[in-house]
Order: structure tokens, then sequence, then C-alpha cells
């Protein structure tokens, strides 16, 4: 009789090879609809990858807690959450991109420490709980440490366009320099990445060098131990691990036979298997390695009655000073400065909703922020406080809101973001811009200039001009042109402020005043101050 009958060990091969192929297959379709997420020249999203976003559990109800409503677009999140009654936490062995890439790369850089056990088995918990809590407090942090939200944000805001920047460097370095047949390669080479992975323009972040150090860190924990971030850190991972603790299928089989062998526990990356060989359903991701690596394969995947195991969890002094601790953000961030204000300091972009909501329902994707024609949506640091921070703000210098443009509503997973129509985008308003006459040329230096006016979007020029005789500095009369705004036209787009030609801060600014979404807040606007030249 063979002692390793070679019939099981194919079919657990069978099973290992079976979820590599369903990771690098899921790990395509999420590239593809990141790159896809992007202008194509129509003011239309066919592909979007928000999908991943609204089937986040973890997402989902946080958002919801901190709306106090029902979001219908992460509804579907509840599928994902079923599952996990059924097959356990297989979705961060089978499905999650972060998870593919952080076994991917773990293949290449390796683990330098072999602990088998989880470094800090109740952290990913106690994130969990917490970011649960100040949701219901309406204190929405959960995107910052959420597994999709942080790989998108270190995609989209430094990896990818720090790659189409070294491909453009490159390419525009060697162009004319490699003759003949070579030259057509390598026009031919540039031609297809520009059409099925680059984007359609080099944008600029704010934050590109936290986004990607972010990432970074997730991935080069892979060092320490074997996906750390799932083990000690994840919410979402946490989240479908809890659920799975009452899940059907489970690996057993483990018994006399093993005698002293632990293969199985140090072949297992996210230490489900403890020293007795039994496997906790918590942490186990049906990856299957542990399967093909026992000796005399005596492992095996089936189903039985749910049953509820003891594993680490949270004591009940922890979990009260968690909710305390949730509490106490809550009230210090309501007390802050910032918080009083009545006009908020940062320029949303269009169609969203007002401020309280909008922040309860923003997952701090990026989604729009990786969108913007114009690469005037930038992330938040702290300028609002930290329930801000990688939120998405429009930074006018750096870039403007696209008049033509309503790809940011299409592509938010949560409803933060409205779906704006083409003419209701053309009216909305996210802002005010006014002319600072100590910087303005034409004011200041009387020099002529018509930037602002030529660059103006709106079908009625929201920027005029009136025509002022002056005394330049030389004692002569001159006439010019100066600039105003017309405060009812104006839509708040930036690009007034962009092109401003001006070096360092520009002569014309835009702020989040007479917003939209904040019209009932405000004041009724007099016809003569509409049209007041000055304004």
């Amino acid at each position: 009789m063979k002692l390793f009958p070679s019939g099981k060990i194919r079919r657990k091969n069978g099973w290992v090879v079976a979820r590599r192929l369903v990771q690098f297959l899921s790990l395509i379709l999420f590239f593809f609809l990141f790159i896809k997420t992007d202008y194509t020249g129509s003011d239309r999203i066919a592909y979007a990858v928000n999908i991943y976003f609204r089937i986040d559990p973890f997402l989902a109800l946080s958002a919801m807690l901190a709306a106090k409503a029902i979001i219908s677009l992460m509804l579907i999140s509840g599928v994902v959450l079923a599952l996990c009654f059924v097959f356990g936490r297989a979705f961060c062995g089978w499905f999650c991109p972060l998870g593919g890439l952080l076994d991917f790369f773990r293949s290449f850089i390796g683990t330098r420490k072999k602990k088998i056990d989880t470094f800090f088995p109740t952290a990913s918990r106690t994130i969990l709980v917490f970011c649960l809590v100040c949701a219901a407090f309406s204190f929405h942090i959960s995107g910052i440490l959420d597994p999709f939200s942080l790989l998108v944000r270190g995609l989209a805001q430094a990896i990818y366009p720090g790659f189409n920047f070294l491909v453009n460097e490159f390419f525009g370095f060697t162009y004319g320099k490699v003759p003949g047949i070579g030259h057509d390669i390598s026009e031919g080479i540039y031609r297809g990445l520009k059409h099925f992975i680059l984007p359609f323009e080099q944008h600029y972040f704010e934050l590109a060098f936290l986004s990607g150090f972010m990432l970074v860190i997730v991935i080069v924990a892979e060092r320490v131990q074997s996906r750390f971030f799932c083990r000690n850190v994840c919410p979402l991972g946490s989240m479908l691990g809890i659920c799975s603790q009452l899940s059907v299928a489970k690996v057993s089989g483990a018994d006399e036979q093993c005698g002293r062998c632990v293969v199985c526990r140090k072949t297992c990356p996210m230490g489900a298997i403890n020293p007795e060989r039994e496997v906790d359903k918590y942490g186990c991701t049906l990856c299957m390695n542990c399967l093909r690596a026992c000796p005399r394969q005596v492992l095996s995947v089936g189903g039985g009655r749910p049953q509820v195991q003891n594993s680490v969890s949270l004591s009940r002094r922890n979990f009260f000073t968690i909710i305390g601790a949730g509490a106490l953000l809550y009230s210090v961030a309501g007390a802050r400065t910032v918080s009083g204000n009545k006009n908020e300091p940062l320029i949303r972009p269009p169609g969203a909703l007002a401020e309280k909501d909008f922040l309860a329902r923003c997952v701090r994707c990026a989604e729009c922020i990786k969108v913007c024609i114009g690469n005037g949506l930038q992330p938040a640091f702290m300028e609002a406080g930290i329930e801000t921070i990688f939120t998405p703000k429009l930074a006018a210098r750096t870039g403007y809101c696209e008049f033509n443009c309503t790809l940011c509503g299409q592509v938010c997973p949560s409803g933060a973001l409205e779906i704006l129509t083409l003419a209701e985008k053309h009216t909305f308003k996210i802002g005010l811009a006014r002319i600072n006459k100590e910087l303005c040329l034409p004011f200041n230096e009387h020099i002529p200039c018509i930037v602002c006016e030529e660059h103006c979007p709106t079908h009625d020029k929201a920027i005029r001009f009136k025509e002022v005789q002056v005394v330049t500095k030389d004692n002569r009369q001159k006439s010019i042109k100066q600039p105003y705004v017309i405060r009812d036209l104006c839509v708040g787009c930036g690009i007034c402020e962009t092109k401003c030609p001006i070096q360092g801060r520009s002569a014309i600014t835009v702020s989040s005043d007479g917003e939209t979404r904040h019209q009932d807040q405000l004041p009724p606007i007099s016809s003569e101050h509409g049209t007041n030249p000055y304004s």
C-alpha cells in the first residue's frame, strides 16, 4: 500500500491550482476595471472598479451607520457576507485583489521571520469595532484602512501616474534616437501601451507619497509575516472571519495519524492552525495549502453543522474601552474650531451631498479623483479635520473641474456624489471665484490680461470686463479692461484659478461660497449683488 496516494495528491494540488487561477483572474478583472475607470473621450463610464467597493460589507455597514440610512447601491455586499456562512473566509483567499497581490509579492520577497502565530491577534477586531463605533457616531473613517480603498488609492494616486510618468519619460528620451525599424517598433509599443494600459493624460496628486507609502508598507510587511495586513489589520477580513465561524465548509481530518507533524501549521499563510492541528475558521481562507502539504494526505475540505469555535476575541473591558474611545474622538472632533464654521473650507465635487451626509457616505476610494479630467480633484489631508482625510476636494491651482464632465458622480460607489446630467452639471455650483485686486495684473500693474475670461466655460461668461481709465506709474492716462465675476453665473469650476498666469498664489481664487448643495443655508442674493462689477 502506498503511503502517499497519488490520486489524492493530484486532486488536492488541483484545488491549489484552481485557487491560484481564480486569484489570477480576479486580479486581471480588477486591473481591467481599474484601467477602464478613466476618461476615454466620452462623458460615459462603461466599466468601473467601484463594483469592488459596492460588494464590501465593511464599507457598506460603516456608510449606512454613519448616514443613518440604507444605501441601495451597496446592498449587494450582503451577498458576500451571506456566502461567508457557507464557504467561510474564502473571499480573502480566492477573490480579494489585495490578498492576491500580497501572495504574488510574497513569492518574490519571501518572509524573513518564521513566527507562525499572528503578531497581534486582536488588532484587526479592535480596528473593526472602532471603525464601526465611530461610524455609529457619524464619524466615518473606515475607508482609511479598508483594503479596497487602500489599494485603489495607492494605485490611482501614486503607482499608476508614476508608471505613466516613467513610460513617457523613457519614450520621450528615446524618440528619434532609434534608427530604422527599431523606431517603428518603439512607436508601436508606445501606441499599444497608450491604448490599452496608460491613462488618458498625466495627473499629479498632492498625497501621492502618503497613498503610495501606505500601500508599499502593506506589501513590504510580507517580509515580517505572511499576510501581515490580512491577519493583523484588515477590518474587512475581520468581519468576514467573524461570520465565517458559523460557516458550513471547513478543513478537517487531523487525527492521531499526524503524530508530531506540524507541516500544515507551518504552511498556513494565515496562522489559522494551532499546535493541536485544529483549524480556526476565523482565519482560514480555504487556500488549500495545508491539504497539498500534508505528508499523509489526511486533511480534506468538507461540510458540517455550523459551530462557533473558541478563537481569540475581544474582552468585555476592551470592547467598552473601544466604544468610549470612539465617543471621545467624536466629541473632540465636534469641539474643534473648524466644525463650527458655517462655510465649509473644502470645495467638494459637483453632485456632492451636504457636508455631513457626504462625509458619512464617502468611502475614500479615490474613484472620483482618478477620473477627474482636469486633475482638479485632490485628496484632502486634514485641512478640515481627521474625518476628511482622503476625501475629494477641488484644488483649483493644481487643476479644474471640467465644465462638460459628469464622470465623478458615475463612479462613486456609495452615492456621496449624485449622478448629474450634463444640463444639471452646468448649473451646479461648487463654489465662487473672487478676484484679488492686489495681485491681478489689470488692477495692480495696469497690464492687460484676459486669461480668466478666455477660459471661463459658462455659456454666458461669468467673468466679464469693465473698461476704466487709470493712471500709470509714469502719470499717464491709460484705458484698461478690468475683470469682474458675476456671482449668479459662476459655478466655481476653478479653471480661471488654474490658468491665471501669476506665479504662486493666483489672482483669482475659488472658495466654497454659494454651493448648490448648501443653497438652503444661504441668504437670497440680490440682483444688484449678482451683477456688481467688483463683487
